[in-house]
């Protein structure tokens, strides 16, 4: 069996799905992608290269699919050069269109998609911030950014999204060709750690203080990051034994938060409005996974916020850690947290409901350990690589089952 993966990203969500299917005999395994980062064992890498993209020129609504179709034909370019590539499946991200025109050059193969974010103005990340409000052409491109999944969603055989919540905005009637799986969480990595030193890089922490985390991939209102600093700053005022580990980059991700910080950047923009004690706050930028696991897993309490949108791998990964995770009130969280069992949830809108709560996890850091634990199993119940992987090879094989799709009129 020859698995083609596609994603602008490599490893990206594809990395453990790739790196067991590699190694199973009989399997092979090919990644065609734009940006190479490490390897894995057993997996071929093929780098294709974008000769163009969307410009000023191009409509500011359109420039997505410009971007996606530019994006697809290179890779197209990149495996016809490699008439040696002859996958029976391959497995691509979509909203890139990255496997469109892999019909043309695979008649045979199966084709399966994730679909991981429908874009909708209404119910999700859109209209969630009053305070960031999206502009009306804003709303107008987000309904022309479902083109190339809208085209994917007709051009596969299967597909899946990693939480009930993310395949509730594809259009109905394609709910019945679209699973939910989980990316995988390695547990075997994400794991408690007793032993673990308590520490934030290089800075040591006694044992009285109490450490409280934060991770993002870029500090950003979509992921709540002013609301967590608000938060934050009330915590450093009624306690001095706590210091926040926050890890991440600054800089936007998602969303068009430039347009409402004069210029500056969203963490300066955030620090700006208020006075912080930034000696209780260390920003280790982004951390290699395992330096990021041991400190979650030292962690007496992780803070996670999102608007209704993808949901982070960073909150199940602290939750395989055993960490008690304080996150807020939103859909895509609320389908992996049950406040009181194995977690606690908060108001995305209120740093009060948050500095209360995390106030009564930090006085009381035995009696809430049992939710880290709590935590822990749910994540090897539900979302753990052990229990996403033979969900994977069964959408695999029923994909494989389906008849080719070859003779179909445009």
């Amino acid at each position: 069996m020859h698995v083609l993966f596609v994603h602008q990203n490599f490893p990206a969500q594809f990395g453990p799905f790739a790196s067991r299917l590699a190694r199973r005999p009989g399997w092979c395994c090919t990644f065609a992608t734009a940006k190479a980062n490490g390897a894995i064992p057993g997996v071929e890498v093929v780098v294709h290269e974008n000769k163009g993209g969307a410009t000023e020129r191009t409509h500011y609504c359109s420039r997505t699919f410009e971007n996606a179709i530019w994006q697809t034909h290179a890779v197209h370019d990149a495996l016809a050069a490699r008439p040696d590539i002859q996958p029976d499946l391959i497995v691509g991200h979509s909203g890139f269109g990255s496997t469109l025109f892999l019909r043309e050059l695979y008649p045979n193969a199966r084709i399966v998609n994730l679909f991981e974010f429908f874009y909708r103005t209404t119910g999700a990340d859109m209209d969630f911030r009053p305070d960031f409000p999206s502009k009306p052409l804003d709303k107008l491109r987000a309904r022309a950014r479902n083109a190339t999944i809208l085209l994917d969603l007709d051009n596969c055989d299967l597909g899946y999204s990693p939480t009930d919540w993310q395949r509730s905005l594809l259009p109905a009637e394609y709910h019945p060709k679209v699973r939910t799986v989980f990316d995988g969480i390695d547990t075997n990595l994400w794991k408690p750690m007793p032993d673990a030193p308590r520490r934030i890089g290089d800075r040591a922490v006694p044992a009285d203080m109490k450490i409280v985390t934060y991770v993002a991939r870029g500090f950003e209102s979509m992921r709540g990051f002013d609301i967590f600093m608000r938060a934050a700053n009330i915590i450093c005022k009624r306690r001095s034994d706590v210091i926040f580990a926050v890890v991440g980059q600054d800089r936007v991700c998602y969303g068009g938060d430039e347009k409402h910080t004069g210029g500056k950047s969203f963490k300066d923009w955030v620090l700006s409005r208020d006075t912080y004690d930034l000696s209780r706050f260390v920003f280790t930028g982004l951390l290699p996974e395992p330096a990021l696991a041991r400190l979650l897993a030292v962690s007496d309490l992780h803070i996670y916020l999102t608007v209704p949108f993808v949901l982070s791998w960073s909150m199940l990964n602290a939750m395989a850690c055993g960490a008690v995770v304080l996150g807020s009130d939103t859909p895509p969280v609320r389908e992996a947290i049950a406040p009181g069992r194995t977690g606690l949830l908060a108001d995305f809108f209120s740093p009060e409901a948050f500095a209360d709560a995390a106030d009564r996890a930090l006085d009381d850091i035995a009696g809430h350990r049992p939710l880290g634990e709590a935590a822990r199993a749910h994540i090897l119940e539900r979302y753990s690589l052990d229990v996403c992987l033979p969900k994977f090879d069964a959408l695999l094989n029923d994909a494989m089952a389906r008849r080719p799709r070859t003779g179909e009129t445009p």
